[in-house]
């Protein structure tokens, strides 16, 4: 495969990748397409697991690191299609941009992965010591991590490369995310009276206004552990005449390396406590969110909605050979960090295996109105993860000498 052939087979791919639309569990179709195009690529094997996840292997001549590069194949929905000024799901060319839902967050990744993966062992005629596998994932967009844990099973990868968008930067960390649910419970009574009930709501307005203390701890380069309301109801809801017995609120907790389920409730529920000893009336407690989602294949995934934060540093072996390997292609990335959730969570913050990100196009592009992928941005990362799975590789035979 040619330099010129693999820039034409990647941008051929996105645009039927956009193409297939792929919302959060009901992901098959394109799959199955990915599956197709691995195999015409020359991939050694391909196969897919019980989630839906579909997964290409490419072996070389000797045994040697297995490096992973990962991609989510399902989108978040397109939302005012009427303010789309082409049709989302077009995966067309203009103006030197490949256009459509998924085309940053990340089918112009994943269509890179695959070519590039391809193309890197078709240029060194399967000359190199391990494997590489590429993983088309399901079910990121809702539950960060939790269908890569299968991939990280049956793969066991010593290193991994997240595609979310980076902007061909390099990616070495991110922070992690957690949905804490906060639930005051009252005494029904009509509105009339509300003197006999127990108004959760106000219960609710009192815990939140104690909360508002919270002081967010910091952590180099990743930021502020931030903690923000994200919605509230009150049941019954609506509540005509009735006083609500119960009221639940959300909020959404970024998380910093180091942080736990017990370390993140543990400051709520003290203050849960002391309001408690103040207010006799007062019955609230805090939680993580749980959820349970089917996937395309009929498989049941239940999670702890609790993705934790990772980060490795600047002078890591493997973080300094991917580095050093796309200043060799002539770009000047720098070394960041997501601000958002990746599949990251699990392999790097879960897993511990080496873990760095790197995409076409900037995070500012996933999930908006006519969201599109720079075509120059999307051929250079498929040259960009050929450098990064020879420096991995290289990595490992290093470790291994």
């Amino acid at each position: 495969m040619t330099k010129e052939e693999l820039h034409e087979k990647t941008v051929d791919l996105c645009g039927r990748l956009i193409q297939t639309p792929s919302y959060s569990g009901e992901e098959q179709a394109i799959a199955e397409l990915i599956a197709r195009e691995m195999r015409d690529l020359g991939y050694d094997e391909v196969r897919f697991d019980a989630c839906g996840n579909v997964l290409g292997c490419l072996r070389g001549s000797r045994p040697g690191a297995r490096v992973l590069l990962d991609g989510h194949v399902d989108t978040v929905p397109v939302q005012e299609r009427e303010r789309w000024s082409f049709d989302p799901f077009c995966g067309t060319v203009a103006d030197g941009k490949l256009r459509g839902r998924g085309a940053s967050d990340m089918k112009g990744a994943v269509a890179a992965m695959i070519v590039g993966a391809a193309y890197y062992a078709d240029v060194c005629k399967r000359d190199f010591a391990g494997e590489i596998w590429v993983a088309g994932v399901v079910y990121e967009e809702l539950f960060e991590g939790v269908c890569a844990r299968r991939i990280s099973e049956a793969v066991r990868p010593d290193y991994v490369i997240i595609g979310e968008a980076s902007d061909l930067n390099l990616k070495i960390g991110q922070r992690g995310r957690a949905e804490i649910v906060l639930e005051t419970v009252g005494k029904p009574a009509h509105s009339s009276n509300p003197e006999k009930g127990v108004n959760a709501v106000k219960k609710m307005m009192k815990l939140l206004a104690a909360l508002e203390d919270y002081k967010p701890r910091h952590q180099e380069n990743l930021g502020a552990a931030i903690q923000e309301l994200t919605d509230i109801i009150s049941y019954p809801y609506p509540g005509a005449s009735v006083v609500p017995q119960r009221c639940v609120a959300t909020l959404d907790r970024r998380l910093l390396v180091g942080d736990t389920p017990e370390s993140v409730l543990a400051p709520i529920r003290s203050v849960i406590d002391r309001l408690a000893a103040e207010d006799p009336q007062f019955s609230a407690r805090a939680y993580l969110r749980e959820e349970s989602r089917t996937c395309y294949t009929g498989e049941t995934i239940s999670a702890q909605r609790f993705f934790p934060a990772w980060r490795y540093g600047e002078t890591d072996d493997f973080v300094v050979n991917c580095f050093e390997a796309l200043q060799e292609l002539g770009d000047d990335p720098i070394l960041t960090h997501y601000s958002f959730c990746t599949n990251g969570s699990h392999y790097a913050g879960e897993a511990h295996i080496p873990t760095v990100g790197y995409g076409p196009s900037p995070e500012s592009l996933a999930h908006t109105i006519d969201e599109y992928v720079l075509v120059s941005q999307l051929t250079r990362a498929a040259e960009g993860y050929a450098a990064l799975i020879a420096a991995l590789l290289r990595t490992g035979s290093e470790k291994t000498a």
